[in-house]
């Protein structure tokens, strides 16, 4: 099945790329993934052509784009957004919307997934926490982003205020480094994030601020 989505991430999985971007036509979540276990792209799978210059590039955020996907294939309980990728097309570029134009695609949850930076993997499944969707963009008064050593790492992380609620994300946006740049914390004013559920892990779904546009 062809489909033409508005890229709103492109962020860091594994090494490789997790895509994410919404329908031109129904204005509906979809995911690219490369199986049915969800698993992310091979970044090279990700550049896309112009057809008009015969030439590649990297995906970037905003950009519009036109994919072959084989199937629809949601993680059971909490990634209905996942289509399996055709592999070994081309994916192809038709041009790009502007930060202003993405306005027309906000999401307005009332929470994201609750109040805290991860959802028990139990509740989910056992349907007391209910994910319709596992995918939000959202827009922000303030974003801060931040550098945090745990257990050996840096970690990437951004803390912001949304109907009333504070959160503090993992981040796995591309755009991080080169917003935040040789500083250790960095805050944006009026700023729009993708915001996504991840897969399981140790028993627990984390969120991630997958982009950050601006």
């Amino acid at each position: 099945m062809l489909k033409e989505i508005i890229v709103f991430a492109n962020s860091v999985k594994h090494g490789n790329s997790c895509v994410a971007g919404k329908c031109t036509r129904t204005h509906e979540w979809i995911r690219p993934v490369s199986d049915s276990k969800g698993s992310a792209i091979l970044e090279s799978q990700t550049k896309i052509l112009n057809e008009r210059k015969g030439t590649k590039w990297p995906l970037k955020t905003l950009q519009k784009v036109r994919i072959n996907l084989s199937e629809h294939a949601p993680l059971a309980n909490h990634q209905p957004e996942n289509y399996i990728i055709t592999h070994g097309d081309q994916w192809t570029d038709h041009f790009k919307i502007s930060v202003a134009d993405a306005d027309n695609y906000l999401d307005n949850p009332d929470d994201l997934w609750g109040d805290d930076s991860r959802v028990n993997y139990e509740l989910i499944k056992n349907q007391e926490v209910k994910v319709s969707n596992s995918l939000y963009l959202i827009k922000l008064k303030k974003l801060e982003l931040y550098k945090e050593l745990r257990d050996g790492e840096i970690k990437r992380r951004a803390k912001f205020l949304y109907n009333h609620i504070n959160y503090d994300f993992a981040v796995t946006a591309r755009e991080f480094d080169d917003l935040i740049r040789q500083d250790q914390k960095v805050t944006l004013n009026n700023v729009i994030i993708c915001t996504s559920l991840g897969e399981s892990y140790n028993g627990y779904c984390y969120k991630l601020v997958a982009s950050i546009i601006c």
